[in-house]
């Protein structure tokens, strides 16, 4: 906690009060809970850019590699 805050930034960082935008009615999930769910939409996020990274280093080095044949054929 910073030392020099004034009364009312004191409540900051894990002090910090949580806002819920549901009431516990209706999204009754623990924190951990939330945070198992944002961490699996982040691995799966992170699995279809590296999906993606890969399909395009393979089209552009079959594309590299078809433009060194048509080179050597002329």
């Amino acid at each position: 906690m910073d030392p020099y805050a004034k009364p009312n930034e004191r409540r900051i960082g894990a002090n910090r009060p949580k806002i819920s935008h549901l009431p516990d009615k209706f999204d009754n999930r623990t924190r951990n809970q939330r945070r198992a769910e944002k961490q699996a939409v982040a691995a799966q996020r992170h699995a279809i850019k590296k999906a993606a990274r890969r399909q395009l280093k393979k089209e552009m080095l079959e594309e590299l590699e078809r433009g060194t044949n048509r080179r050597g054929t002329d």
